[in-house]
């Protein structure tokens, strides 16, 4: 886990919350390294900057389905503590893009490669997704993506 500016963030995050006895940020933290590190080890190889944001960001797309899932039980326990966990994994991903950002890098990619219809939505999709990466949920790009190219 060298050769990432986040992944060596994310180590020394944890030292200070050893440090500090913050049990459950410290957890957390773990928690994201071991994600990282797995990858890692099944890649065998360093992962950049860009591939620890796609595992941060798988992470706290789970992260966001349990809190769903929880809310969704009636679970506040369990609930409260995947908030928590939300908000430390947010302070190693880049801020959410905007609507108004999203909405003028679709218009530019329907510009760019000349989609006329639903028909076009892949490859709109593969061209968008590089560019919004770590910054806006697919889910997200997808819906304005459609809305875009039907309306």
């Amino acid at each position: 886990m060298a050769s990432s500016e986040i992944a060596t963030r994310l180590k020394s995050e944890i030292i200070v919350a050893m440090k500090a006895k913050a049990k459950d940020r410290l957890g957390v933290l773990r928690m994201m390294q071991a994600a990282v590190k797995q990858v890692e080890v099944d890649e065998r190889r360093d992962l950049s900057d860009e591939d620890v944001l796609k595992v941060l960001t798988s992470y706290a797309k789970k992260v966001k389905d349990q809190i769903k899932s929880y809310g969704e039980g009636g679970r506040a326990d369990l609930l409260a503590a995947a908030e928590a966990e939300l908000v430390i994994v947010n302070e190693f991903l880049p801020a959410e893009i905007s609507d108004e950002e999203l909405e003028k890098i679709v218009v530019g990619v329907i510009q760019e490669t000349g989609a006329t219809g639903p028909a076009d939505m892949g490859r709109v999709m593969k061209a968008i997704m590089p560019k919004t990466a770590g910054r806006a949920d697919g889910s997200r790009v997808s819906a304005m993506v459609k809305k875009s190219l039907v309306g």
